[in-house]
């Protein structure tokens, strides 16, 4: 499941944005400003950026230059619709530039696009005997398939996209289950132990004294 970030400051926009998306099958998180924006990058790893140009306290297109360091695709949603603001937009990194009004249909078939293009050829890790298909969902170790359940893949792919990062358990919880953490810690506990366990990871995932868990990778 991608995670789509939208920075929109206008509610009634952001949260039709956010339910067209979510029923297509996006998690969505949506700040109301550009520093709220910021906030959330540097929180969480996003698969995209929805950003509005004219925000309050940081305009988008200031939030675009401190996005570019964190190499996350950006898709600019404005009223502005002179070319030269289309042109800086573009010029600044971001994928595509909508003007609004648009079309929630042309908004979900733009978002895909961005995310097959950016995301091409990124589907597949091998980490030694286990190879993970990110886009098919499947596991296979020394080349036979391992069943994890919906929650376990979406923690590996967390941990794969934050190797060597240390999770604290709330960001794990909120991230998979997309529900605020609640201080139970068991319910990660418990699924981060199954997915060791099936991938034979107990070294790989290790646990992190009073925070959460850490997936350990060494780098090439």
């Amino acid at each position: 499941m991608y995670d789509i970030l939208i920075v929109e400051d206008e509610a009634p926009i952001a949260n039709l944005i956010r339910m067209s998306l979510t029923q297509a099958g996006y998690r969505c998180t949506i700040a109301s400003d550009g520093d709220e924006g910021a906030d959330w990058v540097e929180r969480r790893r996003f698969d995209l950026i929805l950003l509005d140009v004219m925000l309050p306290h940081t305009s988008g297109f200031e939030l675009m230059e401190y996005i570019r360091q964190y190499d996350t695709p950006v898709i600019f949603l404005t009223a502005r619709t002179e070319v030269r603001d289309r042109v800086k937009g573009l010029r600044l990194g971001a994928e595509d530039y909508i003007i609004k009004p648009f079309d929630v249909a042309e908004l979900q078939a733009r978002v895909e696009v961005v995310l097959r293009r950016y995301h091409k050829g990124g589907g597949k890790v091998t980490l030694e005997d286990i190879t993970v298909d990110l886009d098919s969902r499947i596991v296979t170790k020394d080349g036979r398939p391992v069943d994890l359940t919906p929650k376990e893949f979406d923690i590996l792919r967390l941990f794969l996209q934050n190797k060597n990062i240390a999770l604290y358990r709330e960001t794990i919880y909120e991230r998979v289950w997309g529900e605020p953490f609640m201080g139970d810690t068991r319910t990660v506990d418990l699924h981060v132990q199954r997915l060791r366990h099936k991938l034979g990871w107990e070294k790989r995932i290790a646990a992190v004294y009073k925070v959460g868990y850490r997936y350990e990778e060494n780098e090439p």
